[in-house]
């Protein structure tokens, strides 16, 4: 009976979801947009030219001055990064709030849109909760949807300045850390003690073309980029050279031009909240916890086989490839050494390959730990130490180590522990990789202990599952080859078979830039 029901409320889902999709311009109407519309005495856009006109030679001592969004950001709305912050940076209950007043901005005008979100979003948030999300969460989305043109311009100037009616708070940091912005004037938002009161501060919301007076005064900034809004066309004639950024013909910048590399991020969103996508989340939530369940417990109780079968009918794929090593000596177990993508690493492996395997880690959760359907051994960062549980752990059976320490999303794998290599002379690299399309398995700053619970709650969840094969005696410390040289040497291997660039980059690293801490679980 279970099945049936679980088919028809997904049809029914499915034709609400339709039927809201389909109803005549209410649904562009529903979405708050930052920008009003354009007034009738507004100056025409066809007086200034577009972007492609402006030259980028010779700018370097040129002052330039935009918006981030209409200008910088090719998204149409503000709304998903208001949502991101919500989610991310309050709950759950918070960011529903704020997709139930799409039901009615889009009677008010544009400043009143921004309070209300601005007072749903902020109120009772905490200033250290709202800079971490601005420094590890939105950073990724907004890279995501970058104006290519947009930011070839910025980069051939040498003074940027931001002028944004949205939250200073929001942007500022990602426009001085990824685009080297010199100044951002943004809306200041009300305080008490270390909390958001939800309200604009004394000075109100910000307008463009006032703030540039006041921030410039008798002087006029050398270049301004700006859309077809009516605020737009009231700054840019205040600017020496005008260009229009248009919408339709933007393109994304690619990964391979971002101003730094994307290696690390924090949150548990992998799509962008925009106004259908976090309304199918919520639709999604009344039957993702349920096969959540359902996948987590034919984990733990089933065998291999079995759990793989079910697993597969529930949505979770799995691809391997490669085929199972052999022990050389009974005496002593392989060393199966993967990279780290969740902390479901070493069950999917142990799943795909149908045998029991012990994983060591330095970092779990206690609930963790207590869920996972194989059995863990907790690390003391203690190098000897360590290493004596490891030799007698392969004395016991097949072992797994992630030698990277912690997870990362991005394509890039971080520097490997040496340890492992120095502990055995049969050492097999896996190459191991995850894909989710709604919920990220892993966080810096949240609860670890809900990481393998997100994961499970994706719609279809991916797991590859590369075995390499034995690293030959000759190049293992065994053949004389030293710990870091082998270490290295697996690094490279894996990144290879994952299309992942190598990095320097360590567990220390990732937590500090992130949480602000070392990544230790007391």
């Amino acid at each position: 009976m279970v099945l049936p029901i679980v088919i028809f409320l997904s049809w029914v889902w499915h034709r609400l979801l339709l039927l809201f999709i389909k109803m005549p311009r209410f649904s562009d109407r529903l979405l708050p947009h930052n920008n009003p519309p354009s007034r009738p005495h507004a100056p025409s856009s066809a007086s200034y030219p577009s972007l492609a006109k402006c030259s980028l030679h010779g700018r370097e001592e040129a002052t330039l001055v935009c918006d981030i969004h209409g200008c910088i950001l090719r998204t149409p709305s503000f709304f998903p990064y208001f949502m991101l912050v919500a989610f991310e940076g309050g709950s759950i209950l918070r960011a529903f709030a704020l997709l139930l007043t799409c039901s009615f901005l889009w009677v008010l005008d544009h400043d009143s849109q921004l309070r209300v979100m601005i007072f749903v979003t902020f109120c009772g948030l905490r200033l250290k909760d709202v800079e971490g999300v601005s420094r590890a969460v939105l950073p990724k989305f907004y890279l995501e949807n970058i104006d290519g043109g947009v930011y070839e311009v910025l980069s051939s100037v040498g003074q940027r300045v931001v002028f944004t009616s949205v939250p200073r708070v929001m942007v500022e940091g990602f426009l001085r850390d990824y685009l080297t912005v010199s100044d951002v004037v943004g809306t200041e938002l009300g305080m008490r003690w270390e909390y958001f009161t939800g309200l604009v501060a004394g000075s109100g919301l910000t307008v463009k073309h006032r703030a540039m007076k006041e921030y410039f005064g008798d002087s006029r900034p050398d270049i301004g980029l700006g859309g077809s809004s009516f605020h737009d066309h009231l700054f840019m004639p205040l600017c020496k050279e005008a260009y229009m950024v248009d919408r339709d013909s933007s393109t994304a910048l690619p990964r391979s031009k971002y101003p730094k590399p994307l290696v690390f991020h924090d949150g548990r969103l992998a799509f962008l909240p925009t106004r259908l996508a976090t309304l199918t989340l919520f639709m999604w939530l009344p039957l993702g916890i349920p096969l959540m369940i359902f996948r987590m417990l034919i984990g733990i109780l089933l065998p291999h086989r079995l759990a793989l079968f079910l697993g597969a009918a529930s949505g979770v794929h799995i691809t391997l490839k490669g085929d199972r090593p052999k022990r050389s000596s009974p005496e002593k177990g392989l060393l199966y050494v993967c990279t780290h993508r969740t902390l479901l690493d070493p069950v999917f492996l142990s799943t795909a390959l149908g045998q029991r395997l012990t994983a060591v880690t330095y970092s779990l959760s206690r609930v963790s730990e207590f869920i996972a359907p194989l059995r863990t051994v907790r690390l003391t960062r203690n190098r000897s130490k360590d290493a004596d549980t490891m030799q007698q752990l392969l004395r016991e059976g097949d072992l797994v180590v992630c030698p990277e320490g912690t997870t990362c999303r991005e394509p890039y794998l971080l520097r490997f522990s040496s340890l492992f290599a120095e502990l055995a002379d049969e050492i097999v690299p896996v190459a191991v990789d995850a894909t989710v399309s709604m919920f990220y398995g892993t966080t810096a700053s949240g609860l670890k202990c809900l990481d393998p619970i997100f994961f499970l709650m994706n719609p279809r969840p991916r797991y590859r599952v590369h075995v390499l094969g034995k690293v030959p005696r000759e190049l293992t410390c065994a053949g004389g080859r030293s710990s870091h040289e082998v270490a290295n040497y697996i690094q490279k291997l894996l990144g290879d078979a994952l299309g992942f660039e190598c990095t320097s980059l360590t567990r220390k690293d990732k937590y500090t830039i992130l949480a602000g801490n070392e990544g230790i679980v007391h």
